[in-house]
């Protein structure tokens, strides 16, 4: 029996309705002890602000480190690191603002994702076989036959993918908490596109 095997690809696009930050801040001082209570000092209005039921943190890291210059160690550097991610519900901006105001280190986001990507990659799905038909179908009438029926498909991963914003900040300063403005950065959500990929084999008839 003759076969045909066929490659389709299916694609979709959907607005994001989530956002994730990277947020560092960091400090340093003449000894660990102190430069981990200047941190200290630094988090805490961010801690209050991630009190907010809207935000949620995904982790927390520490670290405590010596702090060169020039080949010489002149004290202590601690830094944390925060992941924190947000509903597009319009509390991303009231975060970032919030999160600048404390002077990080660096700011890294939005990276925009589905909260829920199923029915986006069934979506997706449905396309990629409906490529691979409308491929064996040209292959069967190229031939002279008719196309049989579906002997085996194999399912590649729905994927996303969509490239993140990056705001590099200043070195922590001194605590300033007038919040920014970020209302022209265009942080609107963006679009994800949600891709799936599959291998199928065919039957030929005549």
């Amino acid at each position: 029996m003759a076969e045909v095997v066929t490659r389709g690809k299916g694609e979709v696009e959907r607005t994001a309705d989530r956002a994730q930050v990277w947020v560092t801040f960091s400090a340093t001082a003449a000894d660990r002890k102190l430069a981990v209570k200047k941190l200290a000092d630094q988090v805490t209005e961010v801690e209050r602000l991630l009190v907010d039921e809207r935000f949620e943190v995904r982790s927390r890291g520490l670290s405590v480190s010596a702090a060169w210059e020039d080949g010489k160690q002149i004290g202590s550097q601690a830094d944390q690191q925060y992941q924190i991610r947000v509903a597009a519900n319009g509390a991303l901006e009231e975060l970032l603002n919030g999160l600048i105001a404390a002077e990080p280190a660096h700011v890294n986001g939005p990276n925009w994702e589905l909260s829920d990507p199923g029915d986006a990659v069934q979506d997706a799905q449905y396309l990629a076989v409906s490529d691979a038909r409308r491929r064996a179908e040209g292959y069967a009438t190229a031939l002279g036959t008719q196309l049989g029926n579906l002997l085996r498909i194999s399912d590649g991963d729905g994927t996303s993918a969509i490239a993140p914003r990056a705001y590099a900040m200043g070195a922590a300063s001194a605590q300033s908490f007038d919040a920014p403005d970020t209302t022209n950065l265009n942080l609107e959500p963006e679009q994800i596109t949600v891709s799936a990929e599959c291998t199928a084999v065919w039957s030929l008839i005549g």
